[in-house]
């Protein structure tokens, strides 16, 4: 392991607009992974790892997990689609090193940089955002492009697992906990004796509940794994939208909505197509797909934001 790489915990500056162009392409990318608009605020401003991106799931092939070289996550900073189409994903941001500069939290901060040098560089980051003819836009960011962006990690080789440890990512107890879970499950997921249904559902055409018309803020309780069956088909869909392992773990739970979901850009097969929801979905406060949970998902740091149907929960007091 190299003894310079970043590590959790590690303090670090945003290199300024002046720098951060300077390590970019003619895509406003670097090594396949775009510098996004929604960054650019970022510059000069200090922040601690939260991990390194290692190991990470792949939403585009669904290939298992993938390595992002070089590349880190900050806190827990997302993309706010501002300049995406107002796409409401809240997808954590990568980091390249090369953007970043080691630092102390008790270090002097950055000098201040002049606001045309940002301007610079939020004109070349939007001319990248979209790409295709006119009649097939497609957004680009970086979770549209995260598989060219990335290596595959085999599934059964064990270093990327022992890796979480040794690179800092997580502790030893929960490195051991989940790479066990995982040597168990994937043997029986290969020997075809664990469903890749999680939750199969019983309806047999799709059900609809009076609409709740959550808003943000609002409490609701996550129903029980039965009463979600109920509203699920064999294949664990309701109206498209897929009710995932990981969400089990929050049934019975109590949490408050975060937002109303009505666009996304579809980053599967490197769509970039923005879709409009046109029913009920809402994601919850601190409600993210943990990477322990899944198969091919292990140790994945994406902390991705699952969408609920509003049947799915129940309004309920603070």
């Amino acid at each position: 392991m190299p003894t310079d790489e970043l590590r959790k915990g590690d303090c670090v500056d945003v290199l300024n607009p002046r720098e951060i162009l300077a390590t970019l392409d003619d895509r406003a990318t670097l090594d396949g992974l775009p510098f996004m608009p929604e960054m650019a605020r970022y510059c000069g401003q200090r922040f601690v790892i939260d991990r390194r991106a290692d190991k990470i799931c792949d939403t585009i092939k669904y290939t298992g997990s993938r390595r992002l070289p070089d590349t880190v996550l900050l806190a827990d900073l997302r993309c706010t689609g501002a300049s995406h189409g107002g796409c409401q994903a809240a997808c954590r941001i990568f980091w390249k090193e090369a953007w970043l500069r080691r630092t102390t939290p008790d270090a002097p901060h950055p000098p201040p940089f002049d606001a045309t040098e940002l301007q610079q560089l939020v004109v070349r980051l939007l001319a990248n955002v979209k790409r295709g003819a006119p009649s097939e836009e497609r957004w680009a960011c970086q979770h549209t492009d995260l598989f060219g962006a990335s290596e595959h990690l085999p599934l059964w080789d064990p270093r990327p697992y022992i890796g979480q440890y040794t690179h800092g990512n997580v502790s030893l107890g929960h490195c051991l906990r989940v790479t066990a879970r995982a040597a168990v499950e994937e043997s029986l997921r290969k020997l075809h004796l664990m469903p890749d249904v999680f939750v199969r559902g019983t309806a047999t055409a799709p059900v609809v509940h009076e609409p709740l018309n959550l808003q943000p803020g609002e409490w609701v309780q996550v129903r029980s794994r039965e009463e979600i069956a109920a509203t699920l088909t064999p294949d664990g869909f309701n109206r498209r939208l897929w009710f995932d392992r990981e969400m089990a773990a929050f049934c019975g739970g109590r949490y408050r909505v975060r937002e109303r979901i009505v666009r996304f850009i579809d980053d599967c097969q490197h769509n970039g197509r923005m879709i409009e929801m046109k029913s009920d979905a809402v994601t919850l406060e601190g409600v993210v797909c943990s990477g322990e949970l899944s198969q091919q998902r292990w140790f994945c740091p994406r902390q991705i934001y699952p969408y609920w149907r509003e049947c799915w929960l129940r309004r309920v007091d603070g």
